[in-house]
């Protein structure tokens, strides 16, 4: 039971880490490359389709982690599932406000403002990359302790 916790935590994990990494080095930026208009158009979808994947990543791999510490796999497993479970209240608490100006149906997707929204979202979302990368490192780590 506990190898299965350390790998569920640990594959949930670097999942999440590898698909939000690659929205804050590669989708947002490329997104951002775009005319204003466009990259409102485009942002909405994709947080859509993200959300519906990562969330039940973050809360696994949290679950899994605890579950393992738990089990007696050691501190670093909560370390671990902290860190992961962090990006759930970090979404929720400051992330949230800003996608929910950017998805206002009344909002100018071409406008000054929805621009520096986008641009505010990105480096909040860096913060959930951070996060998620951070918990991998300390998941796959300790996995590989012998």
């Amino acid at each position: 039971m506990l190898a299965v916790a350390e790998l569920v935590a640990t594959l949930a994990c670097t999942v999440f880490a590898g698909a939000a990494i690659y929205v804050s080095l590669v989708e947002h930026p490329a997104r951002m490359q775009c005319d204003t208009r466009t990259a409102a158009t485009v942002w909405a979808p994709s947080y859509a389709r993200a959300t519906v994947m990562q969330a039940p990543l973050a809360v696994l791999s949290c679950v899994a982690g605890v579950v393992a510490w738990w089990l007696g796999a050691g501190v670093a497993w909560l370390v671990g599932a902290l860190l992961i479970g962090s990006v759930v209240p970090f979404t929720l608490i400051v992330i949230k406000p800003t996608n929910a100006l950017l998805l206002m149906q009344a909002r100018d997707p071409a406008s000054a403002e929805t621009r520096r929204l986008l641009e505010k979202w990105g480096r909040l979302h860096a913060v959930r990359s951070v996060l998620s990368l951070a918990a991998s490192l300390v998941f796959m780590v300790n996995a590989l302790k012998f």
